[in-house]
């Protein structure tokens, strides 16, 4: 998998008790994505606004701890969402 898409798969862990998580928690399961630009093509606009919401947080989060390659990797797959 990815690097990237570890990071998102990990972040997306902490947020399994909503429906949409769990959809796009299953997609990355179930398909093996090559690069976070071939997984962000995969998302419908549901999917697509719950990332926006979320990973504003967990970059955030990654900031906040200083934890720079976690806030690199997560960015790549926001700034894709527009």
């Amino acid at each position: 998998m990815d690097k990237t898409l570890g990071y998102l798969r990990e972040s997306m862990s902490n947020y399994l008790d909503s429906d949409v998580c769990q959809k796009i928690y299953k997609k990355m399961l179930a398909k093996h994505y090559s690069n976070e630009e071939e997984f962000v093509k995969d998302l419908n606009d549901e999917e697509m606004d719950f990332l926006d919401h979320v990973l504003g947080k967990e970059i955030k989060y990654a900031q906040d701890e200083q934890d720079h390659q976690r806030s690199r990797e997560l960015n790549e797959v926001y700034e894709l969402l527009f």
